[in-house]
């Protein structure tokens, strides 16, 4: 029987998101876990424990908002985990500037509609090298317009209420690895210099050089390499 990976996306992705680093994983069994439509983060927590409950512990990897969302369930629930990877997210809260702005936008949404992922707003997502890969532009694009409102709003307003949990880190007994982009700028980088300063045994944080957020789709075998890596480690 095969080891599983239970796999929670971000922010208007869904399970394509993985698309490009499932050939490449056969070894092991991917669970995808859509982001539920809820907005507390202790109500997730009672949704992921059902998801679960057959299982002594899991391996949990999370991509973006998913990382903090497997974050904090490791945190409030850690019998529940055998080792934790985070793919782009940090486990910071979202300070009140930031919040404003995103306010705003819902209310933008409210006046005049819902607008999709524009081919140009994709295309300045990725990195330089990936311009011209119109596979993955279309994949992101696809993903944004078939979530659509309801679940954009829900996702959106659920990073309100992050809280800062780099404290709570510390006193986990399992193995974590945080893997980010030197240069993602949807990045709380003062988060990531924190992990780094933290220097804990059971947390192993990975920068690679680059601009890429979506990192599954645009970095597949690097980020494979080292899911593969953290799937065989032990903590001592």
């Amino acid at each position: 029987m095969k080891e599983k990976i239970y796999l929670i996306p971000g922010l208007m992705t869904d399970e394509r998101l993985w698309q490009r680093i499932t050939p490449l994983l056969k070894e092991y069994e991917l669970i995808h876990i859509p982001i539920p439509a809820i907005t507390d983060f202790d109500k997730m927590n009672e949704f992921l424990k059902k998801k679960f409950e057959s299982e002594k512990k899991v391996n949990l990897l999370g991509f973006s908002l998913g990382g903090y969302i497997a974050t904090y369930f490791a945190i409030k629930n850690p019998s529940f985990i055998n080792r934790l990877f985070i793919v782009a997210g940090t486990p910071s809260g979202t300070n009140e500037i930031e919040i404003k702005r995103r306010k705003q936008k819902l209310l933008q949404i409210e006046k005049k509609g819902f607008s999709t992922l524009s081919y140009e707003k994709a295309l300045s997502l990725v990195e330089e090298k990936n311009k011209n890969d119109k596979e993955l532009i279309n994949i992101m694009i696809d993903m944004f317009t078939k979530l659509g409102e309801h679940e954009f709003t829900s996702q959106l307003t659920s990073t309100f209420y992050r809280k800062d949990l780099h404290k709570e880190l510390k006193n986990l007994n399992f193995l974590i690895y945080y893997f980010f982009s030197k240069k993602d700028r949807l990045l709380n980088h003062e988060s990531i210099e924190k992990l780094e300063q933290m220097n804990l045994e059971h947390i192993k944080v990975i920068l690679r050089d680059g601009t890429s957020h979506n990192i599954p789709l645009e970095d597949p075998l690097t980020l494979t390499k080292y899911i593969k890596e953290w799937m065989k480690s032990r903590l001592i």
